[in-house]
């Protein structure tokens, strides 16, 4: 199978669709880094990092605001693509998925010759650069499409599978973030080979029954998950960096309001209504937190999903307040088709739903920017960034 993944996808985005900022720095997002072209890392610029600090140690960098809808038009493309090679694909975020090749061998040709000529289409029909690991596993497709970056394709052949893998470090396994990262070199373990070493109730002692397992299975090979091409969506969700300084609580209403618009408006594009909305904030501290509540009936209307999204927000700000904020999101889960949606009573909700369809109107034909909220004006627009696929 395939992992394909575009390469710094929304500062490639940036460089093809202007000229005159290919070769050069490029930062997405003013305020907090969104994206960062391969120029821009190398001078040590990073996802996340704030604003100011990617300037100071790239003051050369071009910064960009983002464009959403040039960035999803792209990935929409791309996505054609994939599914033009294959019908076995698995979008796993708005730039990457996985894609069964096995069995086109005849009509195709190998998976190397199907993973070359989807890397010259890409390059050729929409203008970026793609990375492609081709493996037995999903797992190690991915971890090839990664050290292949950027712009390359690597093949692990089934007997090359250990030696490829043992040796690199263990944060390259699928689920260990910063957190266990730091856990296991605390115990001597940097490579994916020092874990695999283990037996499996050691790691499982170590790491927790669910994770241990899980990351000792991978570090010995064994991945039996297929391309999932039937599954589901089951939510949506969007969040923005918000970097460290404080932020008020006019202004978290305001960023809260501008994600769940979107957000919204999603939900609709797709034909579906949501039961449950799901904040999530991370602290000063970067720990984690998430607040949640369960509609009685479903709905994609934005004037519900927002005021439920204030309520969480609400009772989150002595929190934020004492701790400070440096991430908010939102998930909107339970997702069911819009032709399930419960009838809705003209008094309540007709004008509500009579504003959605003009402003998503206004929006289709003009730009997502063309119509904003009044609290908006002379804010900096802080698109939210996608934490789910745009797609199914």
């Amino acid at each position: 199978m395939l992992h394909a993944d575009l390469d710094a996808f929304y500062a490639s985005v940036e460089q093809r669709d202007a000229p005159e900022l290919r070769g050069r720095p490029v930062i997405v997002g003013g305020g907090v880094v969104l994206a960062a072209s391969y120029e821009a890392k190398a001078r040590g610029v990073r996802t996340a990092m704030g604003g100011r600090q990617a300037r100071d140690v790239c003051p050369d960098a071009v910064v960009v605001p983002p464009r959403m809808e040039a960035y999803s038009a792209a990935s929409r493309a791309v996505f054609a693509i994939f599914r033009d090679t294959t019908p076995e694909v698995e979008g796993i975020s708005i730039d990457e998925a996985f894609l069964e090749v096995g069995g086109l061998r005849r009509i195709a040709g190998t998976p190397e010759q199907v993973a070359v000529r989807l890397r010259e289409r890409v390059r050729t029909e929409v203008g970026l650069a793609i990375s492609v690991g081709v493996a037995r596993t999903k797992f190690l497709a991915k971890v090839a499409s990664a050290v292949s970056k950027p712009d390359g394709l690597l093949i692990v052949e089934p007997e090359q599978e250990e030696s490829f893998l043992l040796p690199l470090p263990v944060e390259r396994l699928w689920g260990v973030g910063a957190v266990t990262a730091e856990k296991l070199h605390r115990l001597g373990i940097r490579t994916v080979g020092q874990l695999a070493d283990l037996e499996s109730s050691a790691a499982e002692e170590l790491l927790g029954r669910a994770a241990g397992a899980h990351l000792h299975a991978l570090a010995r090979l064994r991945d039996p998950r297929p391309v999932d091409s039937t599954r589901r969506r089951g939510s949506i969700g969007s969040q923005r960096a918000l970097g460290n300084r404080p932020r008020s609580p006019e202004e978290l209403v305001v960023i809260l309001t501008q994600i769940v618009d979107r957000l919204a408006r999603r939900l609709r594009d797709g034909g579906r209504g949501c039961r449950t909305v799901v904040l999530r904030l991370r602290f000063g501290d970067y720990t984690k937190a998430t607040r949640s509540r369960t509609l009685r009936s479903a709905s994609d209307r934005t004037a519900v999903l927002l005021a439920v999204a204030h309520g969480l927000l609400d009772a989150a700000q002595p929190e934020i307040a004492r701790r400070g904020i440096t991430l908010i999101g939102v998930s909107l889960s339970h997702l069911v088709r819009a032709e399930t949606l419960p009838p809705e009573l003209p008094i309540d909700w007709s004008d509500g739903e009579r504003l959605d369809t003009v402003l998503d109107a206004v929006r289709d034909r003009f730009g997502a920017a063309s119509v904003a909220r009044a609290a908006q004006l002379g804010r900096d627009p802080g698109w939210s960034t996608p934490l789910l696929p745009e797609h199914e």
